[in-house]
């Protein structure tokens, strides 16, 4: 055989070495394609994964179409929560108009209905001043008495109704126990009397901050409690010092409330069952009145009792310090036999003919020199000032209110004694009445706190 050309020798090297990369290739191919080499393995893995492929895809379908339910129900949901919203934004606008048209009824009932009732009891304590007959006094007594019943119930609830509709604020300021004590000692010693019982009263000098006119009613309705369960033996006000507070206390000896029933006493129209025989059991909001107001007062309320002992009730206030210029004044437990306010003048602005008519009947009962008008106008033209200024809150449209009112008249008389009667029990007017130095008293108008009002504004003269 001839020997190879150069050329030849060349091909024959580069067909082994191709040979060598096609082997490497098949032997790299097969030995990844299955743990065994084979290629057959590596086709079945193949399909394995194909199969594994179609069933999470089929899955993947499945939960899709799950998700499109669920997203279609929270869809739907979504759409519900936002009608019920709506409708609880309807239900509370509802709930506001309803709210406020219960203010309104409430400011009514305040100055329009308790304006007759303020005239009726002014009249019949002037009536009951008067030398009559001893059959026509016990009309007097009995008519006085009625109307007093009328303004309680009417009063309870309209009291009631403003604190659940928290229209009434409290407007709290530092004042004297005394201040409020003293007054209540003297009505109730008369209506004790009235009922066979004594009151005893023992004073106090600290200085107590909460808002007067309701803690007056707290302690109130703790006394009208007592004289009512309480058929032999005396009630008892009075104070203890405690650590936190003054803590103001009303006892009796009345037969004591059961271990039972001291909660449900505090809840609406609920009372005590032994009461007395010949007492009315009344709405049974008095103590739902005093849970209410120590609580926006922030007032701790104590009972202890002993059945067939009497009971307790406390209310715990906290101390102040002494207003500015204020002196302890000691004053007796009875009015002075002699009237203290014979030869005053005083000033009565009203824009209510019979709350006018009524102010000089009583007022004149007791001796003063009365000029009545229903604005100021009349009174400016005065050159002498008066000894006291009784003027209403809510005058007629035109003029200014009862505030305004009086101090114009306060610029021209300085040092001029007021004292604002007013139906309105907004914390707002008083606190401003209050920084003007006048006196408060809300309507209907009792004749003895008037009195006691009219005396202390003429002390600090």
């Amino acid at each position: 055989m001839a020997p190879a050309t150069a050329r030849e020798q060349a091909l024959v090297d580069e067909n082994r070495r191709l040979r060598k990369v096609c082997a490497a290739l098949i032997e790299r191919v097969e030995s990844s394609g299955a743990a065994e080499g084979a290629p057959y393995a590596a086709f079945e893995h193949a399909v394995l994964l194909a199969e594994q492929v179609r069933e999470r895809t089929e899955t993947l379908h499945h939960t899709l179409d799950e998700l499109g339910q669920v997203n279609a129900q929270l869809r739907e949901e979504i759409h519900n929560r936002a009608s019920a919203e709506q409708r609880l934004i309807e239900a509370k606008q509802e709930a506001e108009a309803a709210n406020s048209s219960k203010t309104r009824f409430l400011a009514a009932v305040s100055h329009d209905l308790l304006q007759p009732l303020n005239a009726a009891r002014l009249f019949a304590s002037a009536l009951g001043e008067h030398r009559v007959p001893e059959d026509a006094r016990h009309l007097v007594e009995h008519l006085g008495r009625s109307l007093k019943d009328v303004e309680t119930l009417l009063g309870t609830l309209v009291d009631i109704s403003r604190l659940d509709a928290g229209v009434l604020k409290a407007d709290v300021a530092p004042f004297e126990a005394a201040d409020l004590l003293d007054m209540l000692a003297h009505e109730y010693q008369q209506i004790a009397a009235s009922q066979g019982l004594a009151l005893h009263y023992v004073r106090s000098g600290a200085v107590i901050d909460s808002d007067l006119q309701l803690l007056a009613r707290v302690v109130r309705n703790f006394l009208t409690n007592a004289i009512r369960y309480t058929a032999r033996g005396h009630v008892l006000l009075g104070c203890r010092r405690r650590a936190g507070g003054l803590e103001i206390c009303v006892g009796d000896t009345g037969p004591g409330i059961p271990e039972d029933q001291r909660k449900a006493i505090f809840l609406e129209f609920r009372r005590a069952e032994n009461r007395r025989v010949d007492q009315d059991r009344g709405l049974g909001l008095g103590l739902a009145i005093v849970d209410r107001i120590t609580s926006m007062l922030d007032h701790p309320v104590g009972l202890a009792s002993r059945p067939g002992r009497g009971s307790l009730f406390s209310v715990l206030v906290p101390y102040a310090h002494r207003p500015a210029g204020k002196r302890v004044q000691a004053v007796t437990e009875a009015m002075p036999d002699d009237e203290p306010l014979s030869g005053r003048t005083i000033w009565v602005i009203d824009d209510d003919l019979a709350i006018r008519e009524g102010m000089q009947a009583l007022l004149g009962s007791w001796g003063c020199r009365v000029m009545a008008a229903r604005g100021p106008g009349v009174l400016e033209g005065e050159t002498a000032s008066p000894d006291v200024l009784i003027v209403d809150y809510h005058l007629d449209d035109g003029d200014p209110d009862g505030l305004e009112t009086a101090s114009r008249l306060h610029e021209r008389w300085p040092g001029l004694p007021v004292l604002v009667i007013t139906a309105n029990h907004d914390a707002a007017l008083k606190h401003r009445a209050r920084m003007r130095g006048f006196g408060w008293l809300l309507k209907p108008v009792k004749p003895l706190r008037l009195k006691m009002q009219l005396l202390s504004l003429l002390e600090r003269t």
